[in-house]
């Protein structure tokens, strides 16, 4: 399921506007009195905006799609409506970090540096803003991050979503680990959180769901390459479904036995080095949300 779903009903004369981030499709209902026989494709786009309409008669859309929560305005009303998630404006949660700046005093930071020289976190030259993570270049040295202050939880009737894009420049020799975590000096190993890991040795990630040192892993729902970005998202409906998202997709669901809705949790990302040599991560964007 995509992340956003509703159905929204034009008076004659009105139009719809949707802006989405990711793949969003609006389609008309076709019926008589709504007793709905079929749809049409009104519109596609991918990270746009798209538009319909005006209408000579009542029309009935349904929204599907954005990899976020997706906003729409109907008729030029002057506020915005929300599907598929809180507004952000209004009700909900919300870290989003593009990196055209960083500030080390607001992370809590891990490193081991073996080598002959250090760890180094620094903007990146990219268009688009990258926090680039550099580790020493001994074997297992190290560079964690994780956000001062957990301010996320799993809780029953609120929603929460979760997005990151990152690349990096050995998709094989190293191990990653991004999402969210409790604060801990070793998130290769924690103990509770909701994060993909990929391990050294292998370019496939995992999505792992763990409460109290007991995991719920789904293996290989993606697979890295050197050097090519992958956007990596999961969200939890607040009901019973938790699901993982690769590349804005929906890939699959897990189980819900190990969800860890008893500790407050914070983003957490870092890369270790599989051999003796220093492996990068660059990290685009990182974004949360949850309904408050």
């Amino acid at each position: 399921m995509p992340f956003g779903t509703a159905e929204v009903t034009l008076a004659v004369g009105q139009s719809l506007a949707v802006q989405s981030r990711g793949k969003m499709t609006i389609r008309r209902q076709v019926g008589v009195q709504y007793a709905v026989t079929r749809t049409v494709v009104e519109a596609e786009g991918d990270n746009t905006e798209i538009s319909v309409g005006p209408y000579s008669a009542v029309t009935r859309l349904t929204v599907t799609g954005g990899a976020w929560p997706t906003y729409y305005n109907v008729g030029g009303l002057a506020a915005a409506e929300t599907f598929g998630g809180a507004n952000p404006t209004l009700n909900s949660v919300v870290y989003f970090d593009h990196f055209t700046k960083f500030d080390s005093a607001e992370w809590t930071i891990t490193t081991t540096e073996a080598g002959a020289g250090s760890a180094s976190e620094a903007i990146g030259t990219e268009a688009g803003g990258w926090l680039v993570l550099t580790n020493d270049d001994a074997d297992n040295d190290n560079d964690f991050l994780q956000l001062k202050g957990e301010s996320f939880k799993f809780v029953a009737g609120k929603k929460l979503w979760f997005e990151a894009k990152l690349k990096t420049n050995d998709a094989t020799d190293s191990d990653i680990v991004i999402g969210l975590q409790i604060t801990d000096t070793s998130p290769l190993d924690t103990t509770d959180g909701v994060f993909f890991l990929k391990a050294d040795g292998s370019a496939g990630v995992d999505f792992l769901v763990e409460k109290n040192n007991t995991a719920t892993t789904v293996e290989d729902v993606a697979t890295m390459a050197d050097d090519e970005a992958i956007v990596l998202g999961f969200y939890y409906d607040g009901i019973s479904t938790l699901e993982y998202r690769v590349n804005r997709d929906a890939v699959g669901t897990v189980a819900l036995t190990n969800l860890p809705d008893d500790e407050e949790l914070t983003v957490s990302f870092g890369i270790q080095n599989g051999e003796a040599a220093a492996k990068t991560l660059s990290v685009d964007y990182i974004r949360v949300e949850q309904e408050a």
